[in-house]
């Protein structure tokens, strides 16, 4: 089921009352049924793998506490769910990937094999909800959260379906003693989410998926034609593309989740407003980044888990950051232009880290923080090119397209829209960051003028969507 669709909205149309109106066991057995019946309108058949990763991550959580007094049957436990978990996902978004490799290899020695048609399909949000159970059954390794007994509180957990698809990215204690708890039934949840799903459909419907055309058309001309300028052109389309469809998601969820009374954690906080590389990644997919540095980074660097590096982990730190980084190129898809993605930002954040010595975006002066804001955020955006490019080739060249001096010497062969819609994406980034962190505040304080505003500005977002709102477009995380 697909967020922006008139199915979503009768979905939710039908749990959200159900969800208020019934008893404790109802509620959750009603969340748990309509969030398996929300995976299953893409295919019923894959909820199976979803459960047998759910149910291993349960049982290991109990196992583990049972044996609270055997460090190595704790452990062999934590091995069995990260091995059950890690081997679902290998199979279904790797195995396809070694096998080409392999094929690769074999052929460069002269020897030929066909590649098998293995006809694996990727199961909608594998790599989300195989993190979310992971990090449960760790969490309750490290005794940072207990093991939950109450197998229907924790399949809502694993299953709830406004982040099922795409995150953010859930931990325990995040979302658990909600479920516990219900709250009660407050106007301003119902008021924000509604908003929030509005903010996420104009983002999804108005925003990326009318970018989406030209970013496809600009895409598809020929590498060695385009110039320096067109490089950056297609950098900044497809990173504002990007951003506006993930976060329309974000949204989406967030406000889904805010009519039921939960809270999520927030996965975006204007990226394309950091003034450092460290900055953008704290404000971009924040449950993924905090994620993979909790659970690979600080284990990898030697840090203990919740504590600050220093000591022996600065000496391992670097390798540390280029490994993770790698992963985490491969976790969004099982291609080499992934990994050249991931490298390229461990690149930039280690030498950010080296050359300027600092972990905190600059705080002197505005002056400063727009010079740190003008050198981070092309250099965010020229990371998009192997994220977005067909090949490991073509994104090399289109990158190293933007360090030729040559490649500034004329236009390109873009069409001309493609550059002012780039600019006006900029400019409307840069104009709503500034109304969220200049206008908002101060609307804050006269309750009537900012009821004034918001009424306008969303009967105009309500307008726009119900233009904009076409045959269902699939969210482009989706396919990670």
């Amino acid at each position: 089921m697909i967020f922006n669709s008139l199915t979503y909205a009768v979905f939710l149309a039908i749990v959200v009352p159900l969800y208020w109106v019934l008893p404790t066991r109802g509620r959750l057995t009603m969340l748990f049924a309509a969030s398996l019946v929300f995976y299953g309108f893409w295919r019923w058949e894959y909820t199976f793998f979803m459960l047998v990763s759910m149910v291993i991550d349960y049982v290991a959580g109990l196992r583990i506490v049972a044996a609270e007094h055997d460090p190595r049957a704790r452990k062999l436990w934590l091995t069995l769910s990260l091995t059950a978990n890690l081997g679902m996902l290998v199979y279904f978004k790797y195995l396809g990937f070694a096998f080409d490799n392999a094929v690769g290899l074999l052929d460069l020695i002269d020897v030929h094999v066909a590649r098998p048609d293995l006809g694996i399909i990727l199961p909608l949000g594998i790599s989300f909800y195989t993190f979310q159970t992971m990090s449960y059954t760790i969490d309750v390794y490290r005794r940072v959260a207990p093991a939950e007994r109450d197998f229907l509180l924790y399949g809502c957990f694993v299953t709830l379906f406004p982040q099922l698809v795409a995150g953010p990215i859930l931990r325990p204690l995040d979302i658990l003693p909600q479920l516990i708890a219900r709250p009660r039934f407050d106007w301003t949840n119902f008021s924000e989410g509604t908003k929030q799903i509005i903010l996420g459909l104009i983002l999804k419907t108005v925003c990326a998926d009318n970018l989406s055309g030209t970013v496809d058309e600009a895409y598809a001309q020929p590498v060695d034609q385009l110039s320096a300028y067109d490089v950056w052109t297609l950098a900044f389309l497809f990173g504002f593309q990007i951003y506006f469809d993930f976060a329309a998601y974000s949204q989406i969820a967030l406000g889904s989740a805010r009519l039921l009374g939960l809270h999520f954690p927030a996965n975006f906080n204007f990226p394309y407003a950091a003034v450092s590389p460290r900055d953008f990644w704290r404000r971009w997919h924040i449950s993924l980044s905090t994620w993979i540095r909790d659970y690979l980074y600080l284990p990898l660097s030697g840090a203990a888990f919740g504590k600050q590096e220093s000591g022996e982990v600065t000496r391992r730190r670097d390798w540390a950051l280029l490994g993770t980084w790698a992963v985490m190129g491969l976790w969004h898809g099982a291609a080499w232009t992934f990994v050249l993605w991931g490298v390229y930002h461990a690149c930039v954040v280690l030498a950010h880290r080296l050359l300027l010595n600092s972990k905190e975006p600059p705080k002197e002066s505005s002056l400063k923080r727009f010079g740190a804001w003008a050198v981070t955020l092309p250099l965010m955006m020229l990371g998009w090119i192997p994220f977005r490019a067909t090949s490991l080739p073509d994104a090399l060249r289109m990158m190293l397209r933007v360090l030729d001096p040559r490649g500034y010497m004329h236009l390109g062969i873009l069409r001309e829209n493609s550059y002012i819609i780039a600019a006006l994406c900029l400019l409307a980034t840069v104009l709503t960051y500034l109304a969220h962190s200049q206008i908002a505040p101060r609307l804050q304080k006269r309750p009537a003028l900012r009821v004034l505003v918001e009424t306008g500005v969303f009967s105009v977002a309500v307008g726009l969507v119900v233009v904009f709102l076409r045959p269902v477009s699939q969210f482009i995380y989706f396919q990670f």
